[in-house]
């Protein structure tokens, strides 16, 4: 008797990675929380990502991670550019690190024509006080490749340098946004610029507008109020703080039919992947949590996105701390208090440190120690 070779096909089994199947099954689209070129690679050809990001924190890792590569390239720039400084050299690496995995993702904005395929280059975050100035790197960021979505702050600064960069046809991700009354600004504004490109008579095409959320940020937002207050809470109801948000504020993108999609950004725990699929949204976790969430077959389901949050959870957050509501509510804060959030504090100083040690790396590299 031959033992015959069972096969996903013949037991009706799908054993490719979860992340693909619910790529291909859903409209939720998977991106790449990270530029590095391996990572990426594998997350396109095995996980499904249609989609990548960078900003300060992930290119000074990818770049201090593999100096087999970059300390050559980083003295080579130095060279080409004898009068240039520290952040100037720095930042052209990000820039060629951005272009090389834009390249990678060319395939997939050619096939979605260019809502998905797109690589998120972030603005420098030292310019978080100068619209004028992050609408212009914008614009320069636009046109080092194709398929280049531009990050600027959810700040009051950074959404009417969004507005702005919108109407001059950059593609737009906002970043440094944790609430729901932020990403609704943002929505908003997109909004008003894509409606005075048509008012001006301006060229329409997808632009692939993505705003984020996140959510794992929000969560350790009320974490760390809740120890700062002395609160006892089931620290279990603090985790699905993020995905409550998220559920709300993509509610609120349906609803108002806004043509910028919400993406899930700053994973905590697997939920912030799980709980989304089957919403017209983006999901960005980190190559490690796609590998983990691949690894332990973590269950999904295709209509998750319509799945409430149970009340009594929304109850229990907004019993632990006025700071959910904040983060919660479709009016939880004025555009004028996004810049003073605690996350947006943390998450703005961690940037602004990234850009501080790539400096460093870039003076070790070009001015050795003796």
């Amino acid at each position: 008797m031959t033992d015959t070779l069972e096969t996903p096909a013949s037991t009706g089994v799908d054993a490719r990675p979860v992340t693909l199947q619910a790529a291909t099954q859903t409209p939720t689209a998977l991106w790449n929380d990270s530029a590095d070129p391996h990572e990426l690679a594998v997350a396109i050809a095995e996980y499904g990502a249609v989609g990548a990001t960078c900003n300060p924190v992930i290119a000074y890792t990818c770049i201090q991670q593999d100096p087999a590569t970059w300390e050559p390239r980083i003295r080579a720039i130095a060279a080409e550019h004898p009068t240039a400084g520290e952040s100037w050299i720095g930042w052209k690496a990000v820039e060629e690190l951005s272009i090389a995995a834009a390249a990678q993702l060319l395939p997939a904005f050619e096939a979605s024509g260019g809502r998905n395929g797109r690589l998120s280059m972030q603005t420098d975050p030292r310019l978080h006080r100068d619209r004028d100035a992050l609408v212009e790197q914008a614009v320069r960021f636009s046109q080092l490749a194709p398929n280049i979505i531009v990050k600027i702050p959810a700040t009051a600064v950074g959404i009417a340098a969004i507005e702005e960069a919108a109407y001059r046809g950059v593609s737009i991700n906002a970043t440094v946004s944790f609430t729901v009354a932020q990403v609704v600004a943002v929505g908003e504004a997109i909004e008003r610029a894509l409606d005075r490109r048509t008012a001006d008579g301006l060229p329409e095409q997808e632009f692939g507008h993505v705003v984020t959320l996140m959510a794992g940020r929000f969560d350790d937002w009320l974490k760390t109020v809740v120890k700062r207050d002395h609160v006892m809470v089931d620290p279990g109801i603090l985790e699905w703080a993020g995905v409550a948000a998220v559920k709300n504020a993509y509610r609120v993108f349906q609803e108002r039919g806004f043509r910028s999609r919400v993406l899930v950004a700053a994973f905590r725990n697997a939920l912030q992947w799980s709980e989304f699929q089957g919403g017209d949204l983006v999901v960005s976790p980190p190559f490690q949590w796609s590998r983990d969430i691949n690894a332990n077959a973590f269950p999904w389901r295709p209509d998750a996105i319509d799945d409430e949050v149970p009340a009594h959870v929304i109850a229990a957050l907004r019993a632990a701390t006025p700071e959910f509501a904040r983060g919660y509510d479709v009016d939880g804060m004025t555009v004028d208090e996004f810049d003073r959030f605690g996350a947006t504090v943390t998450t703005l100083r961690q940037f602004l440190d990234a850009d501080a040690k790539l400096d460093a790396l870039v003076r070790d590299i070009i001015v050795p120690a003796a």
